[in-house]
């Protein structure tokens, strides 16, 4: 068995926390931040039995300004 470090994107919807996993692109969701992460990490187990990856570079993970009138 591998172990792998993936990247994990949330954002606040209403009343429920989205996670996304870009690398493999799961996503999942659940009432807290720890609940949608362990729900993103069940998801993209199954995932990853199902559709192995072949081994991955660590992604590069920045942040960037833009101007708005908003």
């Amino acid at each position: 068995m591998v172990t792998r470090t993936l990247t994990a994107v949330l954002h606040k919807e209403e009343d429920m926390y989205v996670a996304e996993c870009p690398e493999v692109g799961t996503v999942s969701q659940g009432c807290s931040i720890e609940k949608a992460l362990a729900n993103l990490k069940e998801a993209t187990e199954l995932y990853l039995e199902e559709f192995p990856l072949p081994e991955l570079e660590k992604p590069l993970l920045t942040t960037f300004e833009v101007a708005s009138s908003a």
